[in-house]
């Protein structure tokens, strides 16, 4: 009886992998289709980014749900308890990655019409695609348990932290035109919107690290600098 018990535990561990990674592809998708809104303002584009949120945040509820019912249900094991509280964590960040998505639209329907720049257009375009790249191989980091995936995260970051920090100063620059300086300081978010995108996909590479090795540590570490490129 126990036996059986443990073998149907994990198959609900794996079933919560499965949605996990469900979850992922109709994040990684909103954050696709907001990066081809911010460049065409499309309508039909912002309204399926708000739209496809409702398909992540039912995800998010399932997988919630799900593993609260094993941990009142199960004792789990150390690996396994390390599994459930990393689905717990990834649960999060891919659902926050979502509302980003949905709120770098709101902001692209805000300021349709406005004149833009070519200039912050193309490093925000640049910002967005590293940005997705990034999510896809926490994914992938999670789905092949590849530490040195995971330790490349940061490194992939810095060049939308480098971009991000740019940011105002392109804003600033285009200031003489009061409709485009409306237009940018609304790119200025969507910047930092992007930014804190590569933040979470760092993150699950931290999670995922914590499930490989059983030790979590902070890939960037003010307080431990030796931790910042772990080799």
């Amino acid at each position: 009886m126990k036996l059986e018990s443990r073998r149907h535990f994990h198959e609900e561990l794996e079933g919560l992998e499965s949605e996990m990674q469900a979850m992922g592809l109709a994040t990684t998708d909103l954050l696709g289709k907001a990066m081809g809104a911010l460049a065409t303002e499309d309508d039909a584009t912002i309204e399926a980014v708000i739209a496809g949120d409702d398909v992540v945040d039912q995800h998010y509820l399932n997988i919630e749900r799900q593993i609260l019912a094993l941990f009142a249900r199960q004792t789990p094991v150390a690996s396994d308890l390390r599994l459930l509280t990393v689905l717990l964590h990834m649960n999060l960040h891919l659902e926050r990655i979502a509302d980003m998505a949905v709120n770098m639209a709101k902001i692209t329907r805000l300021t349709q019409r406005l004149p833009r720049s070519p200039t912050v257009l193309q490093h925000l375009e640049q910002m967005g695609s590293i940005a997705l790249g990034m999510v896809r191989a926490a994914l992938d980091a999670f789905a092949r348990r590849d530490l040195a995936l995971c330790y490349r995260l940061p490194a992939m970051d810095d060049p939308i932290d480098a971009l991000n920090r740019g940011m105002l100063a392109e804003v600033l620059a285009i200031a003489d035109d009061r409709r485009m300086l409306e237009w940018g300081i609304g790119m200025h978010v969507v910047s930092r919107q992007i930014e804190r995108i590569g933040d979470h996909a760092v993150d699950i590479g931290e999670q995922v690290a914590f499930l490989v090795t059983g030790e979590f540590h902070e890939f960037a570490d003010a307080s431990h600098p030796e931790l910042d490129n772990p080799s």
